[in-house]
């Protein structure tokens, strides 16, 4: 079994930045594409971005791309998300999610999810 802890979340204002931070535990995420997902409430899970195992090739949203940087630390078993440029339509749980496919943009290719942590973006 694999374990994802997501942390990083909290309240900023408009235009702020935050870092989230996934880490895995109980198995080596190395060879797995690693994503972030996010939902507000009464809304449907949606697709942030993902990262192949390699951690060269990449895929954004339309909505995030340009302001959000997937990446990955395999020797730290850990996959980030830097946000900047934050709006409050960006507010929502985030939540890291493991595949075996890459690209992988459906919750449904993805095996096992984090508990998740709150963005909340002030307007």
């Amino acid at each position: 079994q694999v374990q994802l802890v997501e942390s990083g979340g909290g309240l900023v204002q408009t235009g702020g930045s935050l870092r989230l931070s996934c880490a895995a535990s109980g198995r080596t995420i190395s060879s797995y594409s690693m994503g972030w997902f996010r939902q507000a409430p009464g809304e449907e899970r949606e697709f942030v971005a993902v990262i192949s195992w390699s951690g060269g090739p990449t895929y954004y949203s339309d909505f995030v791309k340009g302001r959000f940087t997937i990446s990955r630390d395999n020797a730290k078993n850990t996959v980030y998300l830097q946000m900047s440029s934050l709006k409050p339509e960006d507010t929502a749980v985030y939540y890291c999610a493991l595949s075996t496919i890459y690209p992988a943009t459906r919750p449904l290719e993805y095996s096992y999810w984090g508990q998740g942590t709150q963005v909340t973006v002030s307007s």
